[in-house]
């Protein structure tokens, strides 16, 4: 009986989620048009699987072009 007690628990150790809290760090790079390139840096915590964090982190990188200006974001989990 204890063997089995053991077991479960074990395996309920797999089952739960684990949620953390991550920061996710984005860098805004502008350049073009002959204007000199510039980066800017922001971050948020998420606090979520670390799947799930960096899922949701990386929804916020994108590249636009305007008038010949790219503007680019990257975002990551650190």
């Amino acid at each position: 009986m204890k063997k089995a007690l053991l077991l479960i628990a074990f395996a309920g150790l797999f089952f739960t989620s684990c949620k953390k809290e991550y920061t996710c760090e984005c860098t805004v790079t502008t350049s073009g048009a002959g204007i000199p390139s510039t980066s800017t840096s922001a971050s948020s915590t998420i606090k979520d699987k670390k799947a799930d964090a960096k899922t949701a982190c990386e929804k916020g990188n994108s590249t636009s072009t305007v008038f010949g200006i790219t503007t680019t974001s990257k975002c990551e989990i650190k």
